[in-house]
This record gives C-alpha cells, sequence and structure tokens, in this order.
C-alpha cells in the first residue's frame, strides 16, 4: 500500500517543481513509509511521486514511480493487484518468449498488461483494490484509474492554473499557490451524510475519481499559453471520463439464483477463494475480529487457508452495550488465532479526537472512527498486512434498515399524505418531556427511554415521505431539509443515485443495498477504515468486496439475505456450519462508540468551546442558534442528538486545523 501525487502543467508557472513535487509526496509518508520515488517531463508538463509500503517484493525492483520495458508508461500506483501472479502467467503465455521479469512486484505485472492489452483492457481482469496514475508518454497523455469499489482514495482538480492529483488532500493542499475554497455544497452534503459524498471534495474545483472509472487527460490542455481554473474540469473537451466497471451493470446482468441452488456452497467457495487471494504477502498478515458475523467468518475461513495461527485484533468497551469483545474472543478460541485485545476508555476517546482532523483530511463523522483508528494502531504493532470484515452488511442485507425500512413503509405508504401529516403534526404538538416521562414509567419489559425525543424524530422523519426513496434518505441523513443548518444554502438537496428503470425490479431491501453500495460503502466505510489504518501504515484488506462475490450477492434472492426480521441469512447459515453452538441471536451492534454520553462528560469541554455560539456565528458556516439549541438539548436529557453534534464537531475541529480565515 503506497500513497501517490502528482501535477500536469505549464511548468512556467510554478517557482520550484521538483520542490513541490517533493513536498506534495511527503505528506503521504505515513501511507508508504519504506521508500519514496519521483519522476517529471518538464518538456510536458508531467510529474508523478510516490511513497511506497513495501508488501510484495520488499526489494529495490519494487520502487515506483516504474517504468515499463518499452519506456512507453510510466506508473505511480497504491494498492494491491491480488491475481497479479496469474497475470503474470498468462502474459507469459501470450508472448512467444517468456516476458523477463526483473521482480516480483505487482507493479511491474501492471506495466506489463498495460503493455499487451492496454489500459481498460488490463483493468477489466484485475482483482484487487487500487487508485493508479500513468503516464503514457506515446500518447502523451495522463490517465487515472481506481478501482471498482472505491477501496483506494484518489483527488484530482483545478488550483493555481494546474491539474493536480494524490492520494489525499493534504498533498495537493502542499502544491504552490493552492487557496480553494471551502465548497458551500459539499459542506451541506457532508452535515447530511457525516461524510462528503463522491465525486465531491470539501474545496471546490477539487474532486475524487468515481470508482471504476478512467480519467483521460489531453496534452492539448497545455498547449495553450493559459490556463484557467474550471468549475467542473470533467465539462471540458480535453478530458474523457469513461466507465470500466459500474454496479449499475451488475445489477442488470443478475438473474437470481433459483430455490434449488445451494447459495451458501456457492457463497463460501467465492468468499474462501478471495481470501486465499488476498493472503499474498511478504509481511505478517492478520485480521480484524468484531465478534459479529462478517469478521467472525472471515477469521474462520482466514484460519482454513493458514498452516499456522493467524493474528486477530478486536476493540472493546467498558460500556456493555457496546461491547463484543467477548463473542470475538469466543471465536479467537475456537480457531486458536494469537489474539490481541484492546479496551477504549473516554481518556482513550480524547487523546484520538485531535488527530481524527489530520487523519481523515476533510469533515469525516462516522464515531467508529475512533476505535478504527486504535485497533489499527494496535494491530500495527504486530503486522502490516490486515482483513476486515467490512462490506458484508450492504452485500448480504446486514443494516436494521433493511429490515425495519419496509415495515415503516407499510405503515406510511397506506395512510393518505394529507392525513398522516394532520395527525403525525397533532403528535408532535405533545411535549418531548412528557412522552419521555411516559416511556420511563411502563413496565420494564416495555420501558422506552427518550420515549418522545425518539417518537418525534421518527414522525418528523415519516411526515413528508412520499415514496421508498423518500423513507431511505430519511433514515440515513442526519441534518435534514427543514433543519436548513448550512448558511447561504437554500435546499438541503438528496444525494442518492437512482435508476428508475433498474429500481422496478427490485425489491425496497434490494434498492437500499444498492445505494448503500454506490455511496455509503465507499465514502464512509471504506474512507473510514482506509484513513485509519495507513495513518499508521497498515494495509487493509477486504475480501467480501472481490467482484465476483459481488455478482454472486447480487443474484441472490431476497430471503436468503433478509427474512422474517433476520438479516445476512445466508452468511448467518455458513457461519453456523462451522460453529453449530455459536449464539447468532444477539441483537446487531455496529463498530460504534458512546459518543452521546461522553459529550455530556468527558468531552464536554472540548464540545463546549468548538460549539460556542459567537464562534460558529463568527465563521460564518452554520445557523448558531439552531446548533446551540441542539447542543442545548443534548445536556439537558432532553434528546440525543449525538450523530447531528458529531457532524457539527468534526467539521468544526477540521476547520481550526485548517486556519480557516485562508479559505
Amino acid at each position: 500500500m503506497c500513497g501517490i501525487a502528482g501535477f500536469y502543467t505549464n511548468y512556467n508557472y510554478l517557482n520550484s517543481p521538483k520542490d513541490i513535487l517533493i513536498n506534495m509526496t511527503q505528506e503521504l509518508s505515513h501511507r508508504g513509509p519504506d521508500s519514496e520515488g519521483y519522476w517529471q517531463d518538464q518538456e510536458r508538463g508531467i510529474a508523478l511521486g510516490h511513497k511506497r509500503l513495501a508488501i510484495q517484493d520488499l526489494s529495490k525492483k519494487g520502487s515506483q514511480p516504474m517504468i515499463s520495458n518499452s519506456g512507453r508508461y510510466i506508473l505511480s500506483y497504491n494498492g494491491e493487484i491480488y491475481n497479479h501472479l496469474e497475470i503474470r502467467e498468462e502474459i507469459n503465455q501470450s508472448l512467444s518468449n517468456s516476458c523477463e521479469w526483473k521482480g516480483t512486484s505487482d507493479t511491474e505485472t501492471i506495466l506489463s498488461a498495460f503493455e499487451l492489452w492496454g489500459i481498460r483492457g488490463s483493468l477489466e481482469k484485475f482483482i484487487g483494490q487500487f487508485a493508479i496514475s500513468v503516464w503514457d508518454s506515446k500518447e502523451n497523455k495522463l490517465f487515472l484509474t481506481r478501482d471498482r469499489f472505491g477501496e483506494k482514495p484518489l483527488y484530482f482538480g483545478w488550483t493555481n492554473k494546474s491539474f493536480v492529483f494524490a492520494s489525499e488532500l493534504k498533498a495537493i493542499k502542499r502544491f504552490e499557490g493552492f487557496n480553494n475554497k471551502i465548497d458551500k455544497r459539499a459542506l451541506n452534503l457532508y452535515v447530511r451524510h457525516s461524510y462528503v459524498p463522491t465525486p465531491f471534495s470539501i474545496f471546490e474545483n477539487i474532486y475524487k475519481l468515481q470508482p471504476g472509472t478512467l480519467l483521460e487527460i489531453n496534452s492539448y490542455l497545455f498547449n495553450r499559453s493559459m490556463i484557467k481554473d474550471y468549475s467542473s474540469p470533467l465539462n471540458t473537451d480535453n478530458f474523457k471520463l469513461n466507465t470500466w466497471w459500474s454496479i449499475e451493470n451488475i445489477y442488470e446482468d443478475s438473474n437470481k439464483f433459483t430455490e434449488e441452488e445451494n447459495v451458501e456452497e456457492l457463497v463460501e467457495k467465492e468468499l474462501r477463494e478471495s481470501i486465499r487471494l488476498q493472503l499474498i504477502s511478504d509481511v505478517p498478515i492478520g485480521c480484524f475480529l468484531s465478534g459479529g458475523i462478517d469478521s467472525s467468518l472471515i477469521a474462520i475461513l482466514m484460519q482454513k487457508e493458514s498452516e499456522k495461527p493467524i493474528n486477530t485484533f478486536t476493540v472493546g468497551f467498558k460500556e456493555g452495550q457496546y461491547n463484543e469483545s467477548t463473542y470475538a474472543r469466543e471465536i479467537a478460541n475456537h480457531i486458536g488465532s494469537n489474539h490481541k485485545e484492546l479496551f477504549v476508555t473516554a481518556d482513550d476517546a480524547l487523546k484520538v479526537i485531535p488527530k481524527l482532523c489530520k487523519i481523515y483530511d476533510e469533515p469525516f463523522s462516522d464515531v467508529s472512527q475512533i476505535p478504527t483508528y486504535l485497533i489499527s494502531k494496535l494491530a500495527k504493532d504486530h503486522v502490516t498486512v490486515i482483513l476486515s470484515g467490512d462490506a458484508g452488511d450492504e452485500l448480504f442485507g446486514g443494516y436494521n434498515r433493511y429490515r425495519f425500512a419496509p415495515i415503516l413503509w407499510n405503515f406510511v405508504r397506506f395512510i393518505p399524505h394529507f392525513l398522516r401529516k394532520f395527525l403525525f403534526k397533532v403528535v408532535l404538538l405533545i411535549p418531548k418531556d412528557f412522552l419521555n416521562n411516559i416511556g420511563s414509567i411502563l413496565p420494564k419489559r416495555i420501558s422506552i427511554h427518550l420515549l418522545g425525543d425518539k417518537l418525534h424524530k421518527l414522525l418528523i422523519k415519516l411526515i413528508k415521505v412520499t415514496n421508498q426513496t423518500d423513507l431511505y434518505n430519511q433514515i440515513i441523513t442526519e441534518w435534514h431539509e427543514d433543519d436548513a443548518i448550512v448558511k447561504e444554502v437554500k435546499k438541503m438537496d438528496y444525494f442518492t443515485l437512482t435508476n428508475p428503470q433498474l429500481f422496478k425490479s427490485m425489491t425496497f431491501e434490494e434498492k437500499m443495498m444498492f445505494l448503500d453500495a454506490k455511496t455509503y460503502l465507499t465514502d464512509d466505510i471504506l474512507t473510514k477504515v482506509d484513513r485509519a489504518s495507513m495513518s499508521v501504515s497498515l494495509e487493509t484488506r477486504v475480501p467480501f468486496l472481490d467482484h465476483r462475490l459481488f455478482k454472486t450477492s447480487t443474484k441472490l434472492r431476497i430471503q436468503d439475505k433478509v427474512y422474517k426480521n433476520t438479516g445476512k441469512v445466508v452468511l448467518r447459515n455458513i457461519l453456523k456450519s462451522h460453529m453449530p453452538k455459536i449464539n447468532l441471536k444477539r441483537p446487531k451492534q455496529g463498530f460504534s462508540v458512546p459518543i452521546g454520553d461522553w459529550l455530556k462528560g468527558p468531552l464536554k469541554e472540548w464540545a463546549e468551546d468548538l460549539l460556542n455560539q459567537d464562534r460558529i456565528e463568527k465563521e460564518g458556516f452554520f445557523d448558531s442558534k439552531k446548533v446551540n439549541k441542539y447542543w442545548k438539548e443534548h445536556l439537558s436529557g432532553q434528546g440525543n442528538w449525538e450523530h447531528k453534534l458529531w457532524n457539527i464537531l468534526m467539521f468544526q475541529s477540521w476547520l481550526e486545523e485548517q486556519h480557516y480565515e485562508e479559505y
């Protein structure tokens, strides 16, 4: 795993191009502490930088930027191609004489594939995670591409009359004269979703490359005497953005399995093959183990592929409702792994929080970012590569919304909208405190903590719902249109990708899984894990995201995923076959933290400073009165606004780090 950076510009605009490239690349040292490399062609205006975390072929023969045998392609890339040995064999068989390989790195394999099949033809053969920058010296073109699901990050865009790109924003900010403003539209989307969705970044004119796409930049762009900043660089003749793989196409081509087919056997076979490929490494490797279904299954199958006890790592909490460490220990004992545990306290969180804005580089507020960083730090003390159970929820129906949203939809769809609006508004007139008291005095088995708070939140979400997409948006977002929290943004635009034709053949559950795979998986889950792990130079791999296994998941019938209030049916059955006595009836907990309680206790002083009403008013991004209202209600116990507040706090913390006066 590595970090890449570079630019494409008229060198006459820059004072010291070499120093700029070095400065950009050095910002990515955490992604690649083992070595670095630089390549420039001043006449053509192109520069590529690389920081290396050596995983395959630890010698200098794997160093980048690397030049292909013919000299046509110069490559700087971040990632791993798990099937590169099979591709090498295919290359050898395609040539009259076997290729003379200089080393054993997958980087050399990529370049040889480009020489033989071209860039797009090679991408379709690769199984792995990657963000690639490659200069074609024959065509005088720069190509950028990203893996199918966006496991590896790649930012690009315009600043100071130049085209820039890098693995992380912090490298782009080191480009000479960087002065891009904060994008209010992106900020608006961030407070809704807790992340900045692709293709936006928090800065104007800087973007995230969409997964499964190939961006081609034409050298004609730099034959002109003057370059202007484009509001969108993809709306010009000098850029070509092509999709070489998409989730939509997989869903469109997927015919459902029949009841007679043994789907458990097929899924296990493909998952085990994915794990086998992802175990390729010349450095120590391990597995995150939360105790949930996904990571437990990865650990069990990983151990079956290993002759030695594997290394497993888990994080726990003293707050019992957030702690799954006992389940993780049960799995570890069953497979006989070398198991390490870390228990997180509020003091641990306090130490991590100041680092988050630097680690995530743009506003990001999934609260599980804290334990993800801490477990990555623990694992790095023992291994360099880790397998995780991420993506099991999106592929196989694990999130609670897949079970409860259809029930809610069936409830609201039969009530005329005008009647529902009237009834819900009547209920909303009942004070939350009154309903909270009722919830607390009910018999213990049916008592509901903060009943009024939860009921008000639910009704506000449901009151405007007119279709399934509305309901999905209400479920996945925090700050809604009525909140209008971001100043100078009139409407809280929904940001979900819809395909009406494709949706016609989908159940509500499948629609949500599709949308989650397109947005939440890439921009929340994979971003969270990549930034946390790479901040400590740890490579993570996601076996569930083998694209062949993904296609199989889309062919499963909905009852193989969600059935009778149970999610991940197929995965549960597979896990049960390996551990018949395991308890799988416990509720899904996720990888969360008690941030709501911490904000009232050990994090209160830190939060008070960032949420100060005068400060927020002066900065000019948020409605300070609304922020203050939610903060006071949270402190008093009138409502639990931990997620709304955490979104604001993570932006405020990030903004403080940016020296916001400059933007």
